[in-house]
C-alpha cells in the first residue's frame, strides 16, 4: 500500500522510498514480537543481547499502555489483516477497546491522554469516559509536561468533531501557547513552574518540539472555516526553528535552549526521531495548511543508513531479521555529564558550548534497544495522510 507521503517520498528521492518501506517492513515484523503474551499489551522495550556465538537476540523488558496507545495510533492505518497482524489478532478499533477498559486504573495524564487519542480516532463508543479520564488527572491551573498536554491538546482535537469539548479544548490549546518563554518559538519542558529544578528549566527536548508542534496544526485543522491561525503560526515557527537547527547529517539534535531557540546539547541522536516523530509532526503540519517540510525529513530519514557518527564501525542502526531499529547514538559518557555541563552552562551563559567536551566523549557508541511506540509513529507518519 503506498500512501500519498509514499509516492511524493518516491518522486523526490526513490533510494529513500526503498528505505521507508524496508524500515515499515521491519515495523509491522517488530511490533507482533513486542506483545506480550496474551496479546493484551506491549513491552516497553525490546533490548538486545549478544550471544557466545556472536548473533543478536532480544529480551522483552517491562510494560507501556503508553507505547501500546501510540502504536494503535498508527496500526489504524493499516489494512484490518495487517492490524491484527500487529495486534495480537484485534483491529485497532478492538485494541483501543482494551485501553479504555484499563483507564479507571491509570494515574497518568500522558496515558490517559494517548488512550483517548486513540479512542477518538477508532470511534470508540466510550470516547467520552476516556476524556473525562484526562481532564480528572489535568488538574486545573497545575503545571503539567508539554509532552503530556500537547497529547491532550491532540486528544481533544480528534474528538472534537463528535463530542463537545471547546471548554477543554480551549484551555489546552491556550497553555501550549502560553509556555513558551520570551518569544522563543521553541517549546520549554514543562507548561509552568515546579516540575524541573530551576537549574535545567531553560532545557527542552525534541519530543517537546514536535508533539507541540503537531498538537497545534491539528488544532488548526480540527475547527471549522480558517480555523486557528495563532495555533497554525505557533507550529510553523517552531517547525522552522527545530528544521533550520537539523545537523549537517540530518540528525534532529536532543536538546534545546527554550529561552534562546538554541541546540544544548545535540546527543543522543535518536532513530525514532529520525524515521517517525519528525515525520509525523511535520507532514501534519503540512496537512493543516502549513508549510513543505519534505526536505528535512528526507535529510533526517536519510541519517538511517548514512550515520556520520559511525563511519567506520560497520555497525548498521536497522536490523532485518530482528524487526528492530536500535534506539539511538551516543556519547558514552557516565551520567551523562556533557548535557548536566552543558546545561548548567548555558543557564547562566546562553551558547556556552564547551567545545572540548565533544572531543572527550564522542558520540559512537549505540543502545541497542527498541520500542514499540518508535513504530507506532512510523506507522502514522508514513502510513497516514490528511488530516
Amino acid at each position: 500500500m503506498t500512501t500519498t507521503r509514499l509516492a511524493a517520498l518516491g518522486r523526490e528521492e526513490p533510494s529513500l522510498l526503498t528505505l521507508a518501506q524496508r524500515l515499515l517492513e521491519v515495523a509491522e515484523s517488530g511490533l507482533s514480537s513486542m506483545l506480550l503474551p496474551g496479546g493484551e499489551a506491549f513491552a516497553f522495550t525490546m533490548a538486545g543481547r549478544r550471544t557466545p556465538g556472536g548473533a543478536w537476540t532480544l529480551e522483552r523488558r517491562g510494560i507501556s499502555i503508553r507505547y501500546a496507545a501510540i502504536t494503535v495510533l498508527g496500526a489504524r492505518f493499516l489494512p484490518e489483516d495487517r492490524q491484527r497482524a500487529v495486534l495480537g489478532g484485534r483491529t485497532a478499533e478492538e485494541f483501543a477497546g482494551l485501553l479504555v477498559e484499563s483507564l479507571p486504573a491509570v494515574i497518568n495524564l500522558g496515558d490517559a491522554a494517548l488512550i483517548a487519542w486513540a479512542a477518538a480516532e477508532t470511534g470508540h463508543p466510550k470516547l467520552s469516559d476516556a476524556l473525562d479520564r484526562v481532564e480528572a488527572l489535568d488538574e486545573q491551573g497545575r503545571p503539567q509536561y508539554t509532552v503530556e498536554a500537547a497529547w491532550v491538546l491532540s486528544a481533544l482535537a480528534a474528538a472534537r468533531s463528535t463530542v463537545d469539548v471547546e471548554r477543554r479544548f480551549a484551555s489546552a490549546r491556550d497553555r501550549l501557547l502560553r509556555a513558551r518563554i520570551g518569544g522563543s518559538p521553541l517549546f520549554p519542558h514543562a507548561t509552568g513552574p515546579g516540575l524541573v529544578p530551576w537549574y535545567r528549566a531553560h532545557v527542552s527536548c525534541f519530543a517537546d518540539q514536535t508533539y507541540p508542534l503537531q498538537a497545534l496544526a491539528r488544532a488548526h485543522a480540527s475547527g471549522d472555516g480558517d480555523g486557528d491561525p495563532e495555533a497554525l503560526a505557533a507550529s510553523e515557527a517552531c517547525a522552522a526553528r527545530i528544521c533550520e537547527l537539523q545537523g549537517e547529517g540530518g540528525q534532529w539534535w536532543w536538546h534545546y535552549d527554550a529561552r534562546t531557540g538554541g541546540v544544548v546539547e545535540g546527543y543522543p541522536v535518536y532513530s525514532v526521531h529520525q524515521h517517525a516523530m519528525a515525520p509525523t509532526a511535520l507532514f501534519d503540519l503540512t496537512d493543516a495548511g502549513g508549510s513543505d517540510f519534505g526536505a528535512a525529513i528526507r535529510k533526517g530519514l536519510r541519517w538511517m543508513t548514512d550515520v556520520p557518527e559511525l563511519a567506520g564501525h560497520q555497525e548498521p542502526l536497522i536490523l532485518d531479521e530482528l524487526g528492530v531499529t536500535w534506539r539511538k547514538v551516543y556519547r558514552g559518557d557516565p551520567k551523562k555529564a556533557v548535557r548536566a555541563a552543558r546545561g548548567l552552562g548555558t543557564r547562566v551563559a546562553p551558547g556556552l558550548r564547551l567545545k572540548v567536551l565533544d572531543r572527550v566523549y564522542r558520540p559512537v557508541f549505540v543502545d541497542r534497544e527498541c520500542r514499540p511506540y518508535e513504530f507506532g509513529w512510523m506507522l502514522h507518519a508514513w502510513q497516514g495522510g490528511r488530516i
